[in-house]
């Protein structure tokens, strides 16, 4: 595929991301309906449509298939490239009126991360990259990551997904290991903590148990703008461990 492939694919992504976030904006009062909630999660109607927008819009011009969070395989054989989509990453943030969701769709090749696209739509911030050609930016303006290198002059972000264990050791641990950084941020949004990381808000990011739709965009705007993205322990279901730094800092 050629460059000039992929600067078409990422046009489509930044059109169906915009729709989708406008119409999340503008019909919030009745999209902000529960359809399904369990003990540590929350579905609404908000999902469901904007995925159907998302879908409807890429899939009329786009030949890949899709992985979406609500729907699952476009097709049972995903093949080597394909489009990944979370209409709205921070659900629950989105029913409580705190500011702090997006619209996220990343494309894939091999299981590594060439497009993505990230619309902060409360903030109408559209982070965008090209991992082939490693260009990052917000709003049409070129990002890179910090470069801080030393954790007590760094901020992590973090997030407890719904099966984390917090059994005595776990807890234990991850507090020693929070006392280490400068500052320690929960948002509840993996797509806008990966752009945290992109545009040097941030050095680095890490959580177990994220779905690969939750990260895809980010990983490509955070290797686009200098940064790593580690995609570890891939499991059947598309649950993902990840650490996404500035490169210049370790876990």
């Amino acid at each position: 595929m050629t460059k000039n492939d992929y600067s078409q694919e990422l046009s489509y992504a930044v059109e169906a991301a915009l729709n989708a976030g406008k119409y999340l904006l503008k019909n919030k009062s009745k999209l902000n309906v529960r359809i399904e909630s369990r003990p540590k999660d929350t579905k609404l109607q908000a999902d469901v449509e904007a995925e159907n927008l998302i879908k409807q819009s890429i899939s009329s011009i786009s030949k890949y298939p899709i992985l979406a969070e609500e729907s699952g395989k476009s097709v049972e054989n995903l093949g080597d490239t394909f489009w990944v989509i979370d209409p709205l990453d921070g659900t629950a943030n989105f029913s409580r009126d705190i500011p702090i969701c997006s619209v996220s769709i990343g494309l894939v090749c091999n299981m590594k991360p060439i497009l993505g696209v990230i619309y902060d739509f409360n903030n109408d911030d559209l982070y965008k990259a090209n991992n082939i050609t490693k260009e990052a930016f917000l709003n049409n303006k070129e990002i890179e990551v910090s470069k801080i290198n030393n954790k007590n002059q760094a901020v992590l972000v973090t997030g407890l997904p719904v099966n984390t264990s917090y059994e005595n050791d776990s807890l234990k641990k991850m507090i020693e290991d929070m006392q280490t950084w400068k500052k320690v941020r929960m948002i509840g949004s993996a797509a806008i903590a990966s752009c945290y990381i992109a545009s040097g808000k941030a050095e680095l990011y890490k959580e177990n148990g994220v779905f690969l739709w939750d990260i895809i965009a980010g990983a490509a705007i955070i290797e686009s703008s200098g940064g790593n993205a580690k995609i570890n322990n891939f499991k059947d279901n598309f649950q993902v461990d990840i650490v996404f730094s500035n490169s210049h800092i370790s876990e």
